[in-house]
């Protein structure tokens, strides 16, 4: 009866990730449209829901506490148990991270269009790309795809450095454009950091499968 009721436990800490993963993937698609379409009410709705993520984060957290306490897991449980934990924070941060470009947008409301955003949504459908793979390794225990994860976050880079060359070109040539390039430049690397935590996540994938600690894309 114990090893079922670990079981079952182990399933839905695993099912809420899942649905913490959904809800985080939404944010940083509605904030980054949010952006583009200067769009006051998904702005304020990408903020408000970032309490959301906050409570799943926590719940998932609690939830394993009781695990730990009250079913005593084996080692094989118990890195899957520490894995959620921390693919959960992980996920809070780039919950975080959506939240800000929320903020970003709201700010960005009161000033004139720069210019037309197109490198920082692709930009977006990268990163959140990465954290649907990298939750997707960790759902089927794939290392493989994990590892891949870790190779395209290159590309989240590339253009990260391409979006901020172009701003600061902006910069030089009109210091009107500083305050606007700047919250632009801001965006570029809150998605950066989202897909750098989707590296980490397949970092801990690798290590859930294999039991060692590997450094994915140093």
């Amino acid at each position: 009866m114990g090893r079922e009721s670990l079981a079952a436990g182990l399933r839905d800490l695993q099912d809420r990730l899942a649905e913490m993963g959904e809800a985080v993937d939404s944010a940083l698609a509605l904030a980054v449209e949010a952006l583009v379409r200067r769009d006051l009410g998904l702005a304020k709705r990408v903020i408000a829901d970032d309490v959301r993520i906050n409570r799943a984060q926590r719940d998932i957290e609690e939830r394993s506490i009781v695990l730990l306490a009250t079913q005593q897991p084996m080692a094989s449980d118990l890195r899957t148990i520490l894995a959620v934990l921390n693919v959960a924070v992980e996920l809070e941060r780039i919950g975080d991270y959506a939240e800000g470009i929320g903020k970003i947008a709201l700010r960005l409301l009161e000033e004139p269009e720069l210019k037309p955003l197109v490198d920082i949504p692709r930009m977006a459908e990268l990163a959140r790309g990465l954290i649907r793979d990298a939750l997707r390794s960790l759902r089927e225990r794939d290392v493989a795809l994990a590892r891949e994860v870790a190779q395209r976050d290159d590309e989240v880079d590339a253009l990260t450095d391409q979006v901020y060359r172009e701003l600061l070109t902006f910069m030089l040539n009109d210091p009107r454009t500083i305050s606007r390039a700047t919250y632009l430049i801001w965006v570029s690397h809150n998605l950066e950091r989202a897909a750098d935590r989707a590296t980490n996540i397949a970092e801990r994938v690798v290590q859930l499968v294999t039991g060692e600690i590997e450094e994915l894309n140093p």
